[in-house]
Protein backbone atom coordinates (compact mmCIF):
# COMPACT_ATOMS: atom_id res chain seq x y z
CA UNK A 1 0.00 0.00 0.00
CA UNK A 2 1.39 3.36 -0.98
CA UNK A 3 1.69 6.13 1.60
CA UNK A 4 0.21 8.47 -1.00
CA UNK A 5 -3.16 6.77 -1.22
CA UNK A 6 -6.08 9.11 -0.74
CA UNK A 7 -9.57 8.31 0.54
CA UNK A 8 -12.30 8.43 -2.10
CA UNK A 9 -15.08 9.56 0.24
CA UNK A 10 -15.68 10.84 3.77
CA UNK A 11 -16.22 7.98 6.27
CA UNK A 12 -18.87 10.08 8.07
CA UNK A 13 -21.08 11.57 5.35
CA UNK A 14 -19.93 9.80 2.16
CA UNK A 15 -19.19 13.01 0.27
CA UNK A 16 -16.21 13.18 -2.08
CA UNK A 17 -15.13 16.79 -1.38
CA UNK A 18 -11.99 15.95 0.63
CA UNK A 19 -8.81 17.94 1.08
CA UNK A 20 -5.54 17.14 2.87
CA UNK A 21 -5.40 18.71 6.33
CA UNK A 22 -2.53 20.71 7.74
CA UNK A 23 -2.71 18.61 10.93
CA UNK A 24 -0.18 16.11 9.64
CA UNK A 25 0.39 12.97 7.63
CA UNK A 26 -2.80 11.08 6.77
CA UNK A 27 -5.12 13.85 7.99
CA UNK A 28 -8.06 14.88 5.79
CA UNK A 29 -10.88 17.44 5.94
CA UNK A 30 -14.37 17.04 4.49
CA UNK A 31 -15.85 20.27 3.14
CA UNK A 32 -19.38 18.82 3.11
CA UNK A 33 -19.72 17.91 6.81
CA UNK A 34 -16.82 19.97 8.25
CA UNK A 35 -15.21 16.95 9.89
CA UNK A 36 -11.54 16.15 10.07
CA UNK A 37 -10.21 12.61 10.26
CA UNK A 38 -6.94 10.73 10.02
CA UNK A 39 -6.14 7.51 8.17
CA UNK A 40 -3.41 5.20 9.39
CA UNK A 41 -2.21 1.85 8.11
CA UNK A 42 -1.78 -0.42 11.13
CA UNK A 43 -0.22 -3.46 9.45
CA UNK A 44 -1.08 -6.84 8.03
CA UNK A 45 -3.07 -9.51 9.83
CA UNK A 46 -1.33 -12.72 10.71
CA UNK A 47 -1.63 -15.37 8.04
CA UNK A 48 -4.53 -17.75 8.63
CA UNK A 49 -6.87 -15.37 10.43
CA UNK A 50 -10.25 -15.33 8.73
CA UNK A 51 -13.65 -13.92 9.56
CA UNK A 52 -16.59 -16.26 9.94
CA UNK A 53 -19.92 -15.49 8.27
CA UNK A 54 -21.72 -15.38 11.65
CA UNK A 55 -21.16 -12.10 13.44
CA UNK A 56 -17.76 -11.28 11.97
CA UNK A 57 -15.89 -13.02 14.80
CA UNK A 58 -12.35 -14.18 14.14
CA UNK A 59 -11.55 -17.85 14.17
Amino acid sequence: MSERMAPFYCPYCGDEDLRPSEEGHGAWECAACSRAFQLKFLGLLARGQKRSDAGGERI
